[in-house]
């Protein structure tokens, strides 16, 4: 664990030079003192407090001074951040505050010394059921402004030597919200002492690119858990990599356009401004003053071609396709398939829609948007894949309402052959039977127990029959439930709860069971599963699928730092996986960065392929 800091204040280290610096700047008019907080004395310290909840929570105060350091003047959350020049000697109380205004733009402007008085109000975005931590703020606001161009107080730059390697106190999954803040012994913590207050970081790593509502992550401690391609690695549940921030901007874009950052790129120079909290990522540093961005030229990655007697297996979640979808993202898609993953005998397509998308009528099919895609990829030059998928029932399978997500094979006929056994159907489970002595499916396509609880509003798995240079191989399409409903990383309970887990534990289970009723069969049977499993590497869902040894997930292969493919909230981490039974050996694995680094992206996913010569 880093030393805790002499003090947060900033790079001046100790509160006693904070004050010299504030003295000499009221001394030469620099500053204006505000007005006494209130006959009782109350100043944003006092307000804050040194739990996540104010102990005046619900009160009205009054003459509450401080100078405003930023505003928000535009959506529906307008306000303006206040902070007092005269801190306290707690490290665990914040001198800064939101003032919130609601639809109105507040009359103040930045430099304004001012008193304000309101109610003080405890805001959980998006609602306190949904597990965040609280913002302490002023509402239905009244302010005074005392005089106006005055210096700001200097911003605390966020470091690594300063964010302790603890992340939060273990409450037992219990609230650590009246717990007493230790900002020098966890970093959720130390963020929350800074709540309101400006912040800074200095020459820092872009770990999330940029997305489409202009924000971007980076990393307040650049040498922890680096990618390969510069990002930062997600590799247990006891490190979620503290140093993690959300940048966005109080700029107006008319003034300073946002910059459109990939992973690995740099914010150069001083990034600045009051450090905000939200229920799209947690602590966000609202940006006043914008670093440079210095692209690093990071580039989307080529997977190499299969070799003759090499069958390669995709797996690559399309992110809700349907024929409604722009044309552009089928190219994208399709030049990914043909050129970043060299056309891939067989893959495994995670998010295909219906024929109509979202529209919630009753429609079912998927031939069109199927159809639309390989059409695509045979106008890229790839290969003319046939493809092989089971209706859902309507509405039955999760995903975007209407939408009818389902997984999909796509296969190289020139290459492999699929073997068509009729039979499967959206309810009708697959079996194993025996067939010359060998293993084989009662239906292929099948959907595997597609009548068992766990896959309720989640995707069937989808099983097929293949044959490549006379061996027989079993390929199992996969998308298990997503992660709706856990509770953020940052969340105001500690440990986090995972309730979506449960359910994808059984998920696995149900595979490895289908799995092991193939390997009863046939203890040579070639089995693939792939998919986006929505889990990491470490989860109880991938120990239940990969239980008895049955299956070995290729990821856990790799170097620990290319362990990724799926980037969420400045976290590179796994999702999307593929796993082999034993037999299936002499195999080349690899996930082809193409989508998940970038600001651009035909899916927020990247796909895998792997490689085996049987």
């Amino acid at each position: 664990m880093p030393t805790p800091p002499p003090s947060r204040r900033t790079a001046l280290r100790r509160p006693a030079a904070l004050g010299s610096l504030l003295a000499g700047a009221l001394a030469a008019g620099l500053l204006a003192a505000p007005q006494a907080a209130s006959a009782e004395g109350l100043r944003i310290h006092d307000i804050q407090g040194t739990t996540r909840i104010s102990p005046l929570a619900g009160q009205k105060v009054s003459d509450v001074p401080g100078v405003v350091t930023a505003v928000r003047a535009f959506g529906g959350s307008r306000g303006f951040w206040l902070q007092d020049p005269h801190p306290d000697r707690n490290d665990a109380t914040s001198e800064g505050i939101f003032v919130f205004t609601g639809s109105t733009t507040p009359s103040v402007a930045v430099g304004d010394a001012v008193t304000v008085a309101g109610t003080v109000t405890e805001y959980y975005p998006g609602g306190e059921a949904a597990g965040l931590q609280s913002v302490t703020q002023l509402t239905r606001a009244t302010w005074h402004v005392q005089s106006s161009g005055n210096a700001l107080p200097a911003p605390v730059r966020l470091r690594a030597s300063e964010i302790p390697d603890r992340y939060a106190p273990d409450a037992h999954g219990g609230s650590i919200e009246k717990l007493p803040l230790r900002p020098g012994t966890y970093a959720l913590d130390r963020f929350e002492s800074l709540e309101g207050m400006r912040v800074s970081v200095q020459d820092a790593p872009v770990v999330g690119a940029t997305s489409p509502h202009k924000e971007l992550w980076v990393t307040a401690e650049p040498k922890h858990n680096r990618t390969g391609r510069g990002g930062t690695l997600y590799g247990a549940y006891r490190d979620p990599n503290a140093g993690r921030v959300k940048v966005a901007s109080l700029i107006p874009y008319a003034e300073h356009a946002f910059p459109v950052a990939d992973v690995g790129d740099e914010l150069t120079g001083t990034t600045a401004g009051p450090l905000d909290y939200d229920n799209f990522g947690g602590y966000t540093l609202q940006a006043t003053q914008l670093g440079k961005l210095a692209g690093k030229g990071l580039k989307r990655e080529t997977t190499r071609k299969q070799r003759g007697d090499e069958l390669a297996v995709a797996t690559y979640n399309v992110e809700n396709l349907s024929p409604r979808t722009p044309q552009a993202k089928f190219d994208r898609l399709a030049s990914g398939l043909v050129t970043n993953l060299a056309s891939p005998d067989i893959v495994a397509v995670e998010e295909v829609q219906d024929n109509d998308g979202v529209t919630d009528d009753g429609v079912v099919d998927a031939d069109r948007t199927l159809k639309k895609l390989t059409d695509a990829v045979k106008a890229a030059g790839g290969p003319a894949y046939e493809w092989r998928q089971i209706n859902p029932v309507n509405d039955q399978d999760g995903g975007q309402p209407g939408g009818n997500i389902r997984t999909a094979f796509l296969f190289n006929p020139a290459r492999v052959s699929f073997t068509d056994t009729p039979g499967g159907g959206s309810t009708t489970p697959v079996k194993v039977v025996r067939q010359g002595g060998k293993a084989a499916l009662s239906a292929s396509p099948g959907r595997v127990d597609p009548a068992n609880p766990a896959w309720k509003d989640s995707r069937k798995p989808l099983a097929g029959q293949f044959t490549f240079r006379g061996q027989r191989v079993f390929v199992v399409a996969n998308h298990f439930n997503s992660k709706g409903g856990d509770q953020g990383l940052d969340s105001r309970f500690q440990p986090p709860a995972r309730s979506s887990e449960v359910q994808r534990k059984q998920q696995a289970q149900a595979v490895n069971g289908f799995v092991k009723q193939l390997l009863a069969a046939d203890r040579q049977a070639n089995v693939i599963v792939a998919g986006d499993l929505n889990d990491y590497q470490f989860s109880p869902a991938l120990k239940a699928l990969t239980a008895g040894k049955v299956l070995t997930d290729q990821v856990a292969r790799l170097p620990r730092d290319q362990r990724y493919g799926y980037v969420y909230q400045g976290n590179s981490q796994v999702l999307d996986h593929i796993l082999t039974s034993s037999h299936v050996r002499r195999v080349d694995y690899d996930i082809v960065h193409v989508n998940a680094e970038f600001a651009d992206q035909a899916s927020d996913h990247d796909p895998q392929v792997l490689r085996w010569k049987p």
